[in-house]
């Protein structure tokens, strides 16, 4: 079983893989939703802060680490 990987590495999301992320409302309390990757919207291949991505359901967050 892998370690779970952060989610600042554009190489290692991609659409459909399972993801935690927080959303811009949750940055304060580093809250976290999960969900399936649609989009990448970070196009740079780091981010300190996690890549940037829209879920299936429309929300939009960075990575805090990826699921599968």
């Amino acid at each position: 079983m892998s370690a779970a990987k952060s989610g600042q590495h554009r190489k290692d999301i991609r659409p459909g893989i399972t993801v935690d992320v927080v959303l811009k409302k949750d940055q304060r309390t580093g809250k976290r939703t999960r969900g399936v990757v649609k989009q990448l919207l970070t196009n740079s291949s780091f981010h300190p802060h996690g890549i940037k991505v829209r879920l299936e359901d429309g929300q939009v967050g960075r990575v805090a680490e990826i699921i599968d």
